[in-house]
């Protein structure tokens, strides 16, 4: 028997007002892998994002979490107890504080008398770092985020999901305003969520970066599914680039 797959869209519709936002969307991610989310801006990519983090209620439509339908209202609570966490394109960080206060930032490891477990805290932070790379020993876990470079405070964000076992990561817009190197970086950091047993939805407008490191694509437009693949069916991303230029050119096609 196939295993679930990890997340489930069904049938999902969200509108703001008269604006049709979501309509009808199906997608699933299973586990672990990397799945690129892309579409032009008015896609509907930050509206489907904040359904699976639980920050919107869909308006109508299913959501299926291993297997299971999601009953009751879905909430940002929800899908963190579900194990999804979202790094956001700020990446939400601290940088004027240490990487290990920023991973442990609202969720303090706490013992017995609730005392903050701080030995603790850094030998997690270390662990996690050497984990999904950071291999450099100028770097501890008492090193302040603001001499990070965008990459590597990427790889803080990714890690500090992965410590509350994140088994979802929805990485917004991570390789950004990023060079070709700290683009690099990012893709390690992604490559080791996955390594460890997560899957990765990777939002991005730029379609090479997508390309480079996702096993599979979902494209949006217009708020409706057009198209999902597998990296096996699409020769490279110019074709990927063709592919979303048909469909803006066509209106909505039917997803595969």
């Amino acid at each position: 028997m196939n295993e679930p797959y990890l997340v489930e869209l069904k049938h999902i519709t969200k509108s703001f007002g008269n604006v049709n936002a979501l309509t009808d969307v199906n997608l699933y991610v299973k586990k672990p892998e990397i799945v690129g989310l892309i579409g032009d801006n008015g896609a509907g990519k930050s509206t489907l994002i904040k359904i699976l983090s639980g920050v919107h209620t869909p308006d109508s439509g299913e959501i299926w979490m291993r297997g299971q339908r999601v009953e009751g209202r879905w909430t940002v609570e929800k899908a963190h107890n579900t194990g999804i966490e979202t790094v956001h394109q700020d990446r939400a960080l601290a940088v004027q504080h240490t990487i290990v206060r920023n991973m442990f930032m609202g969720r303090v490891l706490t013992g017995f008398l609730g005392l903050v477990q701080l030995r603790k805290q850094y030998n997690e932070a270390e662990r996690l770092m050497r984990e999904i790379g950071f291999t450099s020993k100028v770097f501890t876990p008492d090193s302040v985020v603001a001499t990070l470079s965008g990459g590597e405070r990427q790889g803080v964000a990714i890690a500090r999901a992965l410590y509350f076992e994140a088994e979802l990561l929805i990485l917004d817009e991570p390789t950004t305003a990023l060079s070709l190197t700290e683009t690099q970086k990012v893709y390690s950091f992604m490559l080791a969520a996955k390594e460890k047993g997560s899957s990765v939805i990777f939002i991005s407008h730029n379609i090479f970066h997508a390309y480079d490191i996702a096993d599979r694509f979902i494209i949006l437009d217009r708020g409706t599914v057009v198209m999902q693949a597998d990296k096996s069916e699409i020769e490279s991303a110019e074709r990927l680039v063709q592919h979303m230029k048909d469909f803006a050119r066509a209106g909505h096609g039917a997803a595969h």
